[in-house]
């Protein structure tokens, strides 16, 4: 049955719109009735009871802002009258105990999955081509040109076919009007070739603007992350560019790569341009040792693996006021499902766990993993305020106009993606995951930049929730995109990977929705293709370590 409204925790003062109500319209939750004083829109939020100024608002629980101006009972908030509040923390009672949810239909599951020297199982296997600083990467796209299609690996739609009627039509004599009232329709690009390699999925290049140019930080943390994908166990082997003279050394790199796997054996080649000369040199040799790595790639079969091998990145974007509760609560639960499997999951963003920071204080497992988490919370949130910015600012206008118009209240739903099981370890950009159960990232809240960090820190999948839509994906691992409601879903359905609307409409449990979204992990971990591969959404955004929310 679908309700009118909802509130999320008991200790909440306002309620949830999840539909649009208009002027006058009585709405029921626990036996207390409140009739609507203005429109209020869905995903937006009501007032319980009459504020004023200067009163705290309560969402999650959790303090999410104050008053700015009086509301009265009925009435809608807004970034007009309520302003970004979040209680302070500190140290606390750590986990001992938790309630496990039931696994039984999973015990024993396995997916089809791609077995490393290392002992991690990759969901995928690519190959990879990256540039050690920015001054490669018109080599990368060469390199790029030269091989994608001819390998059987083109994965684009084109839309060549409508330019050609556009011209066809202004060379017949259409006007500006006609033209633009023609209906167009795109053509998928007629692969003549099948894949030379079929038991590779793609090449990936990793074309990015760093390398050089900035602080010793920055290159150090970039081979950090670069080492994070060579080392994945999504990746058969890589390619690398560099130039010879930027701060991003080679060795800096294999240093990386030696601190994430002592016993690196993948295939590898480096390559530097002021060595070798011209750029026929550097292109020849650089095709011949990846084509060469590419027939040992295709050598790896897929084998079965338990779900213990999952290490699932927790994402959301272009959230809305729904995100917190439907998709991310439903995430939680598939990650909660995943720990008690044995299984690994990262939740990151740090400037959407503004408000939330004593819960995760709370569900460390010692003082020094708490301690971690405040000391890179608060140093973070300094370096915001050094620059005249905050956290508060995080929310963009789209998060704002579907309900989320305080940080805080966005950030009490993101979390929510971390479910409740204990945080085992925290981890700073760009480390490594090794302990299975909940880990904390510090990531800028940033989509691709937060995407691109997990998958670095060997994230096998991406449960990404959202509720405006986005086409974000990743280079190596799929991105599963999850509306937080049905008619997102609806709209969007060539970037929509699951709907989770069903909880809004009433039709579906979170519980339910959570064990669906891992049955759909098994299968895409064991080679169904999501939206995002599909189309060629390979973003990768490298963090520096300056202000990004």
């Amino acid at each position: 049955m679908k309700h009118l409204v909802a509130k999320i925790h008991p200790a909440d003062n306002v309620l949830v719109a999840l539909t649009d109500l208009p002027i006058g319209t009585p709405v029921t939750w626990d036996g207390v009735t409140v009739t609507t004083t203005e429109k209020i829109p869905a995903k937006h939020k009501l007032a319980l009871h009459d504020f004023a100024v200067g009163d705290e608002i309560t969402m999650y629980g959790v303090l999410v802002g104050k008053m700015s101006a009086p509301v009265a009972t009925g009435g809608l908030l807004t970034t007009g009258n309520l302003k970004h509040a979040t209680n302070s923390y500190q140290e606390g009672q750590h986990s001992q105990s938790w309630a496990q949810p039931n696994v039984s239909q999973f015990e024993g599951r396995t997916f089809m999955g791609y077995h490393r020297p290392d002992g991690r199982v990759g969901t995928a296997n690519y190959w990879l081509v990256i540039p050690l600083v920015f001054c490669e990467n018109r080599n990368i796209q060469v390199l790029e040109e030269a091989l994608v299609n001819d390998l059987g690996y083109a994965r684009r739609k084109s839309y060549q076919p409508q330019t050609q009627a556009l011209i066809e039509l202004m060379q017949a004599g259409k006007s500006v009007e006609e033209i633009l009232a023609t209906d167009l329709h795109s053509a998928e690009v007629d692969y003549q070739k099948p894949k030379l390699f079929p038991n590779v999925d793609g090449i990936r290049f990793l074309n990015h603007e760093g390398g050089c140019g900035g602080t010793r930080q920055d290159a150090q943390a970039l081979c950090g992350l670069l080492a994070g994908y060579i080392t994945h166990p999504n990746v058969a082997g890589a390619t690398v560019l560099s130039l010879g003279c930027q701060n991003a050394q080679a060795t800096m790199l294999q240093d990386e790569i030696k601190l994430r796997d002592p016993n690196f054996s993948k295939p590898l080649f480096i390559l530097d341009q002021q060595t070798l000369g011209t750029e026929e040199t550097l292109v020849s040799t650089a095709l011949r040792q990846t084509f060469a790595g590419l027939m040992q790639a295709n050598q790896q079969q897929r084998q079965p693996a338990p779900l213990s091998k999952l290490c699932i990145g927790l994402e959301c974007g272009g959230s809305d006021g729904f995100s917190g509760i439907s998709a991310n609560p439903a995430v939680g639960h598939t990650s909660d499902i995943l720990v008690a499997l044995g299984g690994s999951v990262i939740l990151s963003e740090f400037p959407e766990l503004c408000g939330v920071e004593q819960e995760m204080v709370n569900r460390s497992v010692d003082h020094e993993t708490a301690q971690r988490f405040t000391s890179l919370m608060k140093s973070y949130g300094d370096s915001a305020i050094a620059v005249g910015s905050g956290f508060d600012m995080n929310p963009s206008p789209g998060n704002i106009r579907d309900g989320l118009i305080t940080d805080a209240i966005k950030s009490a739903g993101a979390a929510r993606k971390g479910g409740s099981s204990p945080v085992v370890a925290v981890l700073d950009y760009p480390e490594l995951v090794t302990k299975p159960g909940l880990n904390l990232l510090c990531t800028p809240g940033n989509d691709v930049e937060s995407t691109t960090a997990e998958v670095g820190s060997g994230a096998n999948v991406v449960l990404f929730t959202t509720g405006l839509g986005t086409p974000t994906g990743n280079p190596i691992a799929p991105v599963i995109k999850i509306s937080t409601n049905t008619k997102l879903a609806q709209r969007m359905p060539d970037i929509i990977d699951l709907n989770t609307g069903t909880i809004i409409d009433g039709e579906e449990t979170i519980e339910q929705a959570g064990e669906r979204i891992l049955e759909y992990v098994i299968q895409v971990a064991s080679g169904l293709e999501v939206h995002a591969v599909r189309h060629g959404q390979t973003d990768f955004i490298p963090w520096k370590r300056g202000v990004s929310l």
